[in-house]
């Protein structure tokens, strides 16, 4: 693990999940519709069931429009789920249909999620919260973000290897060592 650091820190901001004392915060910058985002969501959420109050994990929308055109839109539209309290839920949800994510898919997945679909769409077609997503990436390129996904363990930008599960969970379980120590 090497790298840059996180700024800004995590804070209340931030989509969270796991104990905010947890010994590792992992924080992602990743994009809904990048297919490498795509193949680490799977990897995470085993991490998170492994370490459970262990680790707290972070997610920060970084979309890359230009590359992916739904992007933009299905990080509006979790930060609008988050408004009605189910962005994870929506963030499972897009990424478990990454390759659906037209603004019509957006509307139908607010539906199954009990959320205000109509709402959703006015906000999202209002860019209601295009400035957090905005803000989100700004922060991401401070941080050294050049592509998704992005990964920093208690605030360092891990370059290590991420893409197998063991790999990770080693490099995670480094981390929280090292803060037991600290």
């Amino acid at each position: 693990m090497s790298g840059g650091r996180l700024t800004p820190e995590v804070s209340a901001e931030d989509h969270t999940i796991g104990p905010d004392d947890a010994p590792v915060t992992v924080v992602e910058y990743g994009d809904f519709e990048c297919p490498s985002c795509g193949m680490a969501y799977p990897i995470l959420k085993s991490i998170q069931r492994r370490l459970g109050n262990q680790m707290r994990f972070v997610f920060r929308p970084f979309p890359l429009s230009q590359s992916h055109p739904h992007a933009a839109h299905a990080a509006q539209a979790a930060e609008a789920a988050a408004a009605q309290g189910k962005f994870w839920p929506m963030h499972d949800t897009l990424f478990e249909n990454q390759d659906r994510l037209t603004d019509t898919d957006l509307w139908r997945y607010a539906s199954d999620l009990d959320l205000d679909a109509e709402l959703m769409r006015q906000e999202v077609e209002q860019e209601k919260y295009a400035a957090r997503v905005s803000a989100s990436f700004r922060s991401g390129v401070r941080s050294g973000v050049n592509g998704t996904p992005t990964f920093f363990i208690n605030g360092r930008r891990h370059d290590g290897p991420w893409a197998d599960e063991g790999d990770f969970l080693r490099a995670i379980r480094a981390a929280a060592s090292d803060s037991d120590r600290g």
